[in-house]
């Protein structure tokens, strides 16, 4: 009995020692690691040209190459002047990069062939530098293709700093399943910056990009629950040729502070044929935030200046929050079947159109557009190439499909082309709505087909009276169209009062317009209004001081919708 008792004590002591020797601690909602070990197992690689060191390891070293063939953990530190880190390992290998300073001329610096996880920390206090060279001695695949490159999954993490000087094509590649927690890193690529095939996770840290291509992407578009990019934190700076952060399935972004420049700018518009030939090919594109199936963002700081859309999904999109300032030379925010905004601040200070998506669902944050041409584009179809010239009336595919819904949110809209364009029908039942729009006769500040019901919020939508449409009358809340006999210019304002004197709208429109349309919970059936002209005012829109205005004509709400003023046979929808 007591040889038992000893061996089972043994075998107890034996897994204690090889779990505090090899603990790691996994986050079932991410796939974040953090690892602890015990120093004294570490193997040391000194790096110094021809002269390699190890302590403490069974790595092979040929040359300037070193191989580590066993897992566990490892410190390099040192200079490798034409040099390359090879793991090919079955089991886990926990590397910690302590002031290294790698180049290889003709492949990876550092290359991951095989292992089961490979886990990189940025040393605390030190900058690590791997740099390749501009042609590779590649496999049949083509690979590796990446300065730090690595077959199976990869995660780095740490306080210190990592500089990639890519010069053969990508920066950090993972052909699996990629993870940032932490640290400093620099990427300089001139293909793309930063890939992991089956998902990029990045939990947190600082993150700059400047890449020919693409800034971060994740490409496995055979399987469903792969191909995302999953953002939860940090500060990430991209300038690419092309698209800023692209996912083959989805992109998902909890929070974070993000500064991102695709194909040269807005001003480099993908909406003229200037971007193909700067970035020397017709077939790209260089989007912002660009996703397959989905982008949901649920918080962050998003400074974006886009030759194409600024943010792009072929199907859903979903903004729960965040603040947002974007310059677009194509569209602000598209999806090809549904946009929902829920929250956040967005300021589209740029953009051909603002939002535009089939579907568009409008229930909160606060919005600010300026369009070149649509503001607001609910169209059925998919944007086939993005480019202006070849979409149906300024939008996408034209059909009859296409919806609007606003039920809450402060929306603005300065329009050169139809402020709300809806190749369906538009519902609102909160929220406010203001359209500076098009100041021409061909375009409204309201544009749809089969219908306008609004039962709450207010709306003001001023512009062109060409082609200006009224509210339907199968709303339940009431709207007044009022058509000018003249074009007054930009600032001019206009004020609506009640029989009692009442300011129930004073609105001074940024352009110049010749027609008003207006709804709120103000009017009331039965009451008569007053339309003055010019004036001063003091006040908030829909109320506040005004004076010294000049009549222009009066009108009585016998109906949900009252027009004052001639109205065009061109204004009936398309």
């Amino acid at each position: 009995m007591k040889k038992y008792i000893l061996i089972i004590l043994g075998i107890l002591s034996a897994l204690i020692i090889v779990i505090s020797l090899f603990f790691v601690k996994h986050d079932s909602s991410t796939t974040e690691e953090t690892v602890y070990w015990d120093s004294s197992q570490t193997a040391y690689i000194y790096l110094n040209s021809d002269n390699i060191t190890l302590e403490n390891s069974n790595a092979k070293v040929k040359g300037q190459v070193v191989t580590i063939t066993d897992g566990g953990y490892y410190e390099i530190s040192g200079t490798l002047t034409d040099g390359q880190i090879i793991v090919d390992s079955e089991d886990d290998v926990y590397i910690t990069l302590n002031g290294v300073d790698i180049t290889c001329s003709n492949s990876s610096a550092i290359y991951i062939e095989n292992a089961n996880n490979v886990i990189i920390t940025l040393a605390e206090g030190n900058t690590n530098t791997l740099t390749d060279g501009s042609d590779y001695d590649v496999d049949d695949s083509g690979e590796p293709d990446g300065t730090l490159f690595s077959k199976d999954d990869l995660t780095i993490n740490g306080t210190g700093e990592l500089v990639i000087n890519a010069n053969y094509a990508d920066g950090i590649v993972s052909k699996d399943d990629l993870v940032i927690e932490s640290g400093t890193i620099t990427v300089n690529a001139a293909d793309d910056g930063i890939r992991g095939k089956d998902s990029v996770t990045i939990l947190d840290g600082v993150i700059n990009i400047d890449a020919n291509a693409d800034g971060i992407k994740s490409t496995n578009d055979t399987d469903d629950e792969k191909g995302y990019v999953l953002i939860k934190n940090g500060t990430i700076t991209i300038v690419a040729g092309e698209d800023g952060i692209q996912a083959a399935t989805y992109v998902e972004i909890e929070d974070g502070n993000f500064d991102i420049e695709t194909g040269g700018g807005s001003s480099n518009s993908s909406t003229s044929s200037s971007w193909g030939n700067w970035n020397g090919s017709s077939s790209s594109t260089a989007k912002g935030i660009k996703a397959t199936d989905l982008i949901t963002i649920n918080a962050g700081v998003f400074n974006i200046n886009s030759s194409d859309d600024s943010l792009h999904t072929n199907g859903e999109m979903v903004i729960n929050g965040g603040t947002f300032v974007i310059n677009s030379g194509d569209d602000g925010m598209h999806a090809d079947n549904e946009l929902t905004i829920n929250d956040g601040t967005i300021d589209i200070q740029k953009s051909y159109e603002g939002i535009e998506s089939a579907d568009i669902v409008l229930n909160g944050g606060n919005i600010s557009i300026v369009a070149s041409d649509d503001g607001v584009n609910g169209a059925g179809g998919a944007d086939s190439s993005g480019t202006s010239s070849n979409r149906a009336g300024g939008g996408m595919e034209s059909t009859t499909s296409g919806s609007l819904t606003i039920t809450g949110g402060y929306i603005y809209v300065d329009a050169a082309g139809d402020g709300l364009d809806v190749n369906g029908g538009i519902t609102m039942s909160g929220g406010t709505v203001i359209v500076n729009g098009p100041t021409d006769n061909g375009n409204g500040a309201l544009d749809y087909d089969s219908a306008f019901n609004i039962t709450g919020g207010t709306l003001i939508a001023a512009g062109s009276s060409g082609m200006a449409q009224a509210l339907s009358s199968t709303s339940s809340q009431y709207s007044v169209l009022v058509n000018f006999t003249s074009t007054y210019s930009a600032n001019t304002i206009i004020c609506i009062q009640d029989s009692s004197g009442n300011n129930v709208l004073t609105f001074a429109p940024s352009k110049k317009f010749s027609s008003i349309a207006f709804s709120s919970s103000s009017l009331k059936k039965g009451e008569t209004y007053t339309v003055y002209v010019n004036g001063t005012s003091t006040g908030a829109v829909t109320g506040g001081s005004y004076t010294s205005g000049t009549l222009y004509k009066s009108f009585t709400i016998s109906s949900i919708t009252t027009t004052v003023g001639s109205t065009s046979s061109m204004n009936m929808g398309r």
